[in-house]
Formats: C-alpha cells, sequence, structure tokens
C-alpha cells in the first residue's frame, strides 16, 4: 500500500506541463428581438466560418491572443460586427442580439450569474477566497461568513447550515462527489480541506432547496470548479502556517491541460498560543491534481487526483482554565501525562470522460475511488484540581487556586483504526429541446468499511474508581463504597466489516420563457434513491427512498429589479456508515433515511447605491424533520444514536446584502436567525446541538486612496451560543445550558509589489506576474470563544461542572503571494 501510495503521489506530482497557444473558443446562442433563436445565421472571422443550428447555436475556433473581428450576417438581419481577444484555450460566451431594423442593437450577452441567481445559488469569487484572512482561510473560511452557515471553530474547515450538521453538506469538485475522514474529533486535527483554492475557478454554493441533480443530504450543497489554464503558470503562497505551489500548463495545440498543487500546513503558530501548554508536531501534506485532455471537439477526458497524509502528535503537560462567575470564580487544573498519536492517509482518483453527440445531447461516464485509513492512538492520564481562585486584588497569589473542592484524575484510552473503500460509477446525461433542458444520471456506489473501535475511560476522585453511569452505586459514592466488581468508568470495543452498496438515480427539467415581459424560469425533478447494508454479523437489509423536488423564479417586468424564487421538496439522507454505527459502536442496519420536507422562499433585489451595484438578497424557509437519528457534538466529532426515535424543524430567515461598499471591491454583511428543536421518543421538544439562534457576519475589502496597492481585508463573523452538549451518557434534556456567542475578528493587510496589470521589462521584479507580502491579525479582539465544554464531576457534591475548551486567542501571520 505504501509503495502504490508514492507511485501515485510521484506520478501526480511530475506530469509534464508545458506552455504556447494557438486557438480560443466563442459559442452562444443568437436571438431576434423577440427572444427567439436564429437559425442559419453566417459567422466568419478571418478564414474560418461556421453557421448557427435550428435553435440558433454556434461554436467557433478562433486565433489566440491577438485581436479578431467576428461578423454576424442574415439575409433577415441586419449585420452584427464585434471584436474579440482571447487567450490560448479561453472559452468564452457571446449571445447576441440581431435587430430586423437599419440599425444595429447592442450585443446582450447572458451571464452565468443570473442563471445561478436564478436557481438560488451563491458565487463567490475565488480571487476574494484566496485574500480574505482566516485561521484556517479558503473557501469554508468565507463560506462562514454567509447568512445561515454557522462554525464556532476556526480550527475546523467543517460548517453547519440552517440547523443541520457536518455530515449533512454536499461536496463536489468538477462533478465528483468527494469525502472527509472519518475519525476526526477535534478541528486542530483536520489540518487541510480538500478543496485548494490555488485551483479554484468557480465556486457555487446553495444553503437549501436544491435540485434532484445534487444528491441527498438535507442542507446544502458546495460545488467546486477547478480551471482549466491556458498557458504556463506557476503561483506560491507561504505563511508562518505553511505554504502551497501550484503548476499549471496547457500543450501547444490546447488539447491536454493541466493544473497540480502542493499544500503543506502547520497548526503549531496557532496550537501553541492555546490553554493547553503541549509538545505538538502535525504535518499536514496533500497534492491535488486535474488533467484534461480533448480527443476531438466531441470528446473529452478529465482526471482528479487528491493524495494527503495528515499526522497528529500530541504530548500535553499542563492546563489551566479559569471559569465560574465573579461571585464565584473557579478554576480547573490539570497535569498531564501519555501521548495522542493519529494518522489520516487518504487517496482520491476520478476520471470523466465527456461525449457531445451534438449541440444538444452531451453524456458523460464517471468514475471514482476513495481509500482512507485512518489511525487514532492515545493513552492520557489527566490529573486534576478544581477549586476556588483568589480574586484579592494585590494579593501576590492572585489567580492562584487557593481551596481544592474537587481533586481525581482521569485516564483515556484509545486505538482506532479505520479503513475505508468508497468505489462510484456514474451516467450522466444532459439534452436541449427548443427551451426545455434535460438532465438525468444514473450512479452505482460501494462502500467497504472495516472499522476497529476500542476506547475506555477510567475515572478515580480522591482515592475512589468512579463506577459506570449504569452502576446503582453511582450516586452514592464515596460514602456508600462500591463493592462491585471494578470496570472502566466507560467502555467501548466494537469490530465491524460493514458493506454498503447504493444505486442512485435522478431526473429533472428545466424550462425558461417569457409571458409577456414577464421572465419565468422553473425546474422539476426526482431522485431515488436505493441501499442495502450488510457484513460480517450484520442482518441485510435493504431501503428505498423516493425525493421530489421543484423550484420556480419569476422575474416581473417592474422598474426595480426583482427576482422572487420558491423552492423545495421532500429531501432525504439515507444512513452514512457514521450514522449506522451507535455510541457503543455496533452497526444498526435498520436505521432509516432522515426526512425533510423543505421550502424555501426568496428575493433578490439589485439597485444602485452611491452610483455603484448592491444585492440585497432575502430567503426565508422552513424544514419538518422526521425520521430523525439524534445525535450529540464533542467539538466536531458527531456521536449518533443509530436510531430513528426522534422528529424535528427548522426555521429561520437570511439576509445577505453585498456590492462595492468600496468602489472596485466587493463587500457584504449578512444576518440570520434560526430556530431548531427537536423531540425526542416524545420527552418534548428541546434545542438541537445546532441551534445557532442568531448571525451576524461581514466581510469587507478597501484600500488606501492614495496608496492603491495598500489593501486591507476584514472577515467579522459573531454568533450566539450552541447548547453546550452533555456527558455521553447523560439525558440531554437536563443538560440545557449554551455555550458563551461567539465573536471572532480576522484582519489582512496586504501590500501589492506587482500586480496583474503591471510588467516589469528588467529589474528583480521582471518574472513576477504578482507579488505581494501581507501580515495578517487572528482575533484581534483576543476574544475567549469556546467550542465545547469538559466535563469533571466533585464526587462529594455530585455535580457535573462544565469546563469551556477554550479556541485559540490572538495570533499574528506573515504571508506572502506570488505569481510567475
Amino acid at each position: 500500500m505504501k509503495a502504490y501510495f508514492k507511485i501515485q503521489l510521484i506520478c501526480l506530482v511530475l506530469l509534464p506541463l508545458w506552455g504556447a497557444a494557438q486557438t480560443g473558443t466563442l459559442k452562444g446562442i443568437i436571438l431576434d428581438e423577440n427572444n427567439a433563436p436564429i437559425g442559419d445565421v453566417n459567422i466568419t472571422a478571418q478564414k474560418t466560418g461556421t453557421t448557427t443550428n435550428q435553435n440558433g447555436f454556434f461554436l467557433l475556433k478562433i486565433p489566440a491572443n491577438q485581436e479578431v473581428t467576428v461578423s454576424f450576417t442574415h439575409l433577415a438581419f441586419k449585420t452584427i460586427q464585434a471584436t474579440f481577444t482571447l487567450k490560448n484555450g479561453e472559452s468564452m460566451e457571446f449571445n447576441p442580439v440581431m435587430s430586423s431594423n437599419v440599425e444595429q442593437i447592442s450585443t446582450v450577452v447572458i451571464s452565468s450569474e443570473k442563471r445561478k441567481a436564478i436557481e438560488g445559488i451563491i458565487t463567490l469569487e475565488p480571487k476574494t477566497i484566496r485574500k480574505i484572512p482566516g485561521a484556517n482561510a479558503g473557501v469554508e473560511n468565507l463560506l462562514k461568513t454567509l447568512p445561515g452557515v454557522s462554525g464556532n471553530n476556526e480550527l475546523s474547515t467543517q460548517y453547519a447550515v440552517r440547523g443541520g450538521n457536518y455530515d449533512e453538506n454536499l461536496v463536489y469538485v468538477n462533478g465528483f462527489e468527494v469525502y472527509r475522514p472519518f475519525l476526526i474529533r477535534s478541528g486542530q486535527q483536520e489540518g487541510l480541506s480538500f478543496v485548494n483554492t490555488d485551483l479554484v475557478r468557480n465556486v457555487d454554493f446553495s444553503a437549501g432547496g436544491f435540485q434532484a441533480k445534487y444528491g441527498d443530504k438535507l442542507s446544502s450543497v458546495l460545488d467546486i470548479t477547478y480551471r482549466q489554464p491556458y498557458d504556463f503558470g506557476v503561483s506560491l503562497d507561504a505563511s508562518l502556517l505553511g505554504g502551497s505551489l501550484a503548476v499549471e500548463g496547457a500543450s501547444k495545440d490546447s488539447k491536454f491541460t493541466g493544473i497540480v498543487g502542493v499544500r503543506y500546513r502547520d497548526n503549531s503558530l496557532l496550537v501553541d498560543a492555546k490553554q493547553t501548554e503541549t509538545n505538538y508536531d502535525p504535518t499536514f501534506f496533500d497534492v491535488q491534481s486535474y488533467l484534461t485532455y480533448k480527443f476531438s471537439d466531441k470528446f473529452q477526458l478529465d482526471f482528479l487526483g487528491n493524495a494527503s497524509l495528515n499526522k497528529y502528535d500530541y504530548q500535553p503537560k499542563t492546563r489551566q482554565t479559569n471559569f465560574g462567575t465573579l461571585d464565584n470564580p473557579l478554576a480547573l487544573l490539570v497535569y498531564y501525562q501519555g501521548q495522542e498519536k493519529d494518522q489520516y492517509q487518504t487517496l482520491f482518483g476520478a476520471l470523466k470522460g465527456t461525449y457531445t453527440v451534438n449541440d444538444n445531447l452531451t453524456l458523460q461516464l464517471i468514475g471514482s475511488t476513495y481509500h482512507t485509513t485512518e489511525e487514532e492512538y492515545f493513552d492520557i492520564l489527566a490529573q486534576y484540581r478544581l477549586g476556588e481562585v483568589n480574586t484579592n486584588i494585590g494579593d501576590e497569589n492572585l489567580g492562584e487556586v487557593e481551596f481544592s473542592e474537587g481533586i481525581g484524575s482521569q485516564l483515556n484510552h484509545g486505538r482506532n483504526d479505520l479503513d475505508a473503500l468508497i468505489t462510484n460509477l456514474e451516467h450522466k446525461g444532459s439534452y436541449q429541446l427548443e427551451d426545455n433542458h434535460f438532465e438525468w444520471s444514473l450512479k452505482y456506489t460501494h462502500e467497504d468499511i472495516r472499522d476497529r473501535l476500542i476506547e475506555w475511560e477510567v475515572i478515580d476522585s480522591a482515592g475512589f474508581s468512579i463506577a459506570p453511569p449504569s452502576s446503582d452505586a453511582f450516586n452514592d459514592q464515596p460514602y456508600t463504597p462500591y463493592e462491585g466488581p471494578l470496570a472502566a468508568f466507560q467502555n467501548v470495543r466494537a469490530k465491524n466489516q460493514t458493506q454498503i452498496d447504493r444505486i442512485q438515480a435522478y431526473l429533472q427539467w428545466s424550462r425558461r420563457l417569457n409571458i409577456k415581459k414577464t421572465e419565468l424560469w422553473f425546474n422539476v425533478g426526482g431522485r431515488a434513491h436505493q441501499w442495502a447494508v450488510s457484513g460480517n454479523n450484520i442482518t441485510s437489509k435493504s431501503q428505498i427512498a423516493l425525493s421530489p423536488r421543484a423550484q420556480i423564479a419569476v422575474k416581473p417586468d417592474w422598474k426595480k429589479d426583482m427576482l422572487f424564487r420558491l423552492g423545495g421538496g421532500l429531501y432525504y439522507q439515507p444512513p452514512f456508515y457514521r450514522e449506522l454505527r451507535d455510541a457503543s459502536g455496533e452497526v444498526n442496519p435498520e436505521v432509516k433515511a432522515q426526512k425533510s420536507y423543505h421550502v424555501v422562499l426568496g428575493n433578490d433585489y439589485s439597485f444602485k447605491m452611491w452610483d455603484r451595484p448592491f444585492k440585497l438578497t432575502t430567503e426565508a424557509y422552513y424544514k419538518k424533520i422526521t425520521d430523525v437519528n439524534p445525535y450529540t457534538v464533542e467539538n466536531v466529532r458527531i456521536r449518533y444514536r443509530a436510531k430513528n426515535n426522534a422528529k424535528a424543524y427548522a426555521y429561520g430567515l437570511d439576509l445577505r446584502l453585498n456590492g462595492e461598499f468600496v468602489p472596485g471591491t466587493e463587500s457584504w454583511v449578512s444576518f440570520g436567525y434560526l430556530k431548531t428543536e427537536e423531540n425526542i421518543e416524545n420527552q418534548g421538544y428541546i434545542a438541537r446541538p445546532t441551534d445557532q439562534r442568531l448571525k451576524f457576519a461581514a466581510l469587507f475589502q478597501d484600500y488606501v486612496p492614495v496608496m492603491p496597492k495598500m489593501k486591507m481585508y476584514l472577515n467579522l463573523v459573531y454568533n450566539t451560543g450552541v447548547p453546550g452538549g452533555s456527558p455521553s451518557y447523560a439525558n440531554p434534556y437536563e443538560y440545557q445550558n449554551r455555550l458563551p456567542d461567539y465573536k471572532r475578528a480576522d484582519l489582512g493587510l496586504q501590500y501589492v509589489i506587482v500586480d496583474y496589470n503591471e510588467t516589469f521589462n528588467r529589474g528583480w521584479r521582471k518574472p513576477f506576474k504578482y507579488l505581494s507580502i501581507g501580515f495578517e491579525i487572528f482575533n484581534i479582539f483576543d476574544v475567549q470563544n469556546s467550542i465545547t465544554n469538559t466535563w469533571v464531576r466533585d464526587v462529594y457534591s455530585k455535580r457535573q461542572y462544565a469546563i469551556p475548551n477554550y479556541l485559540t486567542p490572538r495570533v499574528f501571520n506573515v504571508r506572502t503571494t506570488m505569481k510567475f
């Protein structure tokens, strides 16, 4: 296996990329004044030409890197001429409107931005993603500034959307569904997101009510597109947290393109600033490549590869956490022995063949394999003192623990191994029939998961071994000695070999039309998902789910630029392996798909303020969720009960105002209100672990007017506190206290030495296409945010103390970005 990993790694990195270019592609649809397509339009450019088909579609190859004048002529319409300068391999959409009048009317370009707004999709600019500061910068960092998206852990790339959890979000890269490691328990163990921002061309995000073509999850879709390069280039980004390198290029005939990215990350800068003193040695490394080859104008083959190796060595020493109130300040002092050693090795490879039968019909065949081997080994002994803190100002022992209310120790042991192999084979199709667009898919997935789970915990308080929670003597110790056999406070042992076979299919139809001057678009579709769970000592179980979905958008002919959307349907989430495994490690094949009736009503209002463009997006939503599989959240690890014994609901309102608050830059402010509750076994409704009531975020870009190369980026997030959780053995109805509000501000200052529009014919700046150096401050106001609680039990008073686990304080970083 190690030899195979090394071979694939070498192949991904050393693929040949070479420069020079020849042609670009111009394509589009030609319409008349009534928005009807025009066939048989003659299109000429220098020595080449083509004609439109009956649907008005054309595709024309023109020379690259030079001005080319293209003529559009038809006997019944006025001739149109336009000049283009395309880069090598670049593809541009151009949709002119031909007039039957004597005068030529201006051209009209229908951009993809408008189409995505109709579908309720938010598009994020890659250049913004790469510049916005954050402890874990990237796509997910920017997502957390959107309304309805919450994340209370800057060390994690995980996010929750509109009351869902981390497992309810779909992620696609160039049409391939991607996965994350299984055993991650803490945000500081995650390392790198799958998405490499250096390779990104386009980012689309939908927070709900999405189409049938997207898979079976309850909350959101993140659809990433990696770019196809047209020329040779190198980019480098380096900071105190690590660095990344991307190399791209294309062949002389533009048939082959390739881009390869290598990343390294070290979280020591962030973790060393936390309250727990540790010896910490993390290594997060990955390499990705996206390659394309055009065999002809009709057939193209794409390859996406990823290999990552993440090692996490953790040896805690001491910790002091002050908590409580001004009247009753408390402190927890912990002295550690032992260590934790984790390793996550993942390989992902995917091939996609695209065959364009004609201008209306496109067929695809997609295959992918994901393999992860994960190890989580730890033996950590924590000896603690829980006591009152000296609050006498001026006393030399101010802040010291002067009276201990509890003394004890806790030993945690783990030997967890997981090996998962997930294979997908899918056929996709797309057919355009006049104004009707049909899309379909048939997909088979095989999941083979081998899992060994060994975790136990022993608790001792002042020499008394605490019996398991199920023991009758649990609440009487130490006054009534426990005379039963000594056993671990918690003991989980399981060994599972599980296979899940899935067959998925979807069919959807969309149409765009005009009723007088009102634009109307709608989409209707459905998904079917059949899955069967089997394995050692598992009774085979097969289930099926049908998911109808629909969207409609209306753009009325009003003076104000308004767009209205309504979407929703019946959404299912068939269980993944982690949802089948309960807290004891046992796999329950009877777990059903969680089911959500989802309705989203949205409005886009585009307007001008200060003579600059702005857009206000408003969405109200409601979810009725049945067959709920309850769970608890510990940092970023989700533990399910593996039972469909609850029901839930979620509703809320999201608002986002984006535009040019500063001329030439895009900024936005977001506000979200959410309420989500669940009823477990008819005990009544309580807040779900992701009940993030209020959310405010702002992303602001600015520059110094007299020095425009000096730029500023500010990222602000405020979230009200979520429920603080409960001990794993306890009834969550008895623990409904919330964590403190999450407040975060990150600032980035950047000076651009060489900008994209600058060229230098000599000197040290000549090789650079872009060069900048910057300074970043994470958590500017040094706010103590907490992600979860550590539960410490005082054996005498029977009280459970919730000790907050704090996140990173203020941290400084230096960063440079360069492109050649």
